[in-house]
């Protein structure tokens, strides 16, 4: 049973500690703060948009103890607020999978979300993040590594509509190099749980109003 085996090991890590970290609403937080947990591997990564500062809930390994404290310490000194949930059991069996959430319709208008896979070597989930257009706002990432060869990241990211060709340009891109995307910007899940409902309009619409999807625009 693969979800056996999948829960004996998260909890036989103890080289993985799970933190919770705040970093500014601003594109290029999450690069920076990638950036001070490389080149330790990342096996969770999970975040959504509140509009408020953004709080994280991630997992590295580390070498050791003191290893893991010079991260933290480092995160600390660098402007990121950072809480060790390495012995909060809330944390680590639901917190971490209820983290997110939905957001405010206002701040969703302009977002297209996507489903990524790529291959699961050293650097991989770096090199994506490094990728990422800077003038697009991530207001939505999820990853978490399960030993597969595939690594799988879902993300949303706030796109004005003028702005989609350059969105077009870069998943050309990702397709170049090996990586495959999906849009999910009309699932069923992401309107459910993902969005903040709003109340029945004039034309019966419930979710917020957004941009056309972006496999269905033309771009």
């Amino acid at each position: 049973d693969f979800d056996r085996l999948r829960f004996v090991s998260e909890r036989a890590d103890t080289s993985e500690t799970l933190i919770a970290v705040e970093i500014p609403e601003k594109c290029g937080s999450f690069l920076a703060l990638y950036k001070h947990i490389y080149p330790r591997n990342v096996t969770e990564f999970s975040y959504r948009i509140t509009g408020d500062t953004a709080r994280i809930f991630m997992s590295f390994q580390a070498v050791d103890s003191d290893d893991k404290e010079r991260v933290i310490a480092g995160l600390g000194k660098s402007g990121f607020g950072t809480l060790d949930l390495g012995n909060n059991e809330l944390a680590k069996t639901h917190g971490r999978h209820l983290a997110g959430g939905r957001a405010p319709a206002r701040m969703t208008e302009e977002e297209v979300l996507f489903r990524f896979e790529f291959p699961e070597r050293p650097g991989s989930l770096l090199r994506f993040l490094e990728e990422l257009p800077s003038d697009f706002n991530v207001s939505l990432f999820h990853y978490r590594s399960h030993g597969a060869d595939v690594g799988r990241v879902l993300v949303a990211l706030q796109v004005p509509l003028a702005e989609r060709a350059k969105l077009r340009e870069y998943l050309d891109f990702l397709s170049s190099k090996g990586y495959t995307w999906t849009e999910e910007t009309e699932n069923e899940v992401y309107g459910s749980f993902l969005l903040e409902p709003v109340e029945l309009n004039t034309s019966g619409r419930t979710r917020p109003h957004r941009n056309p999807p972006l496999t269905f625009s033309g771009v």
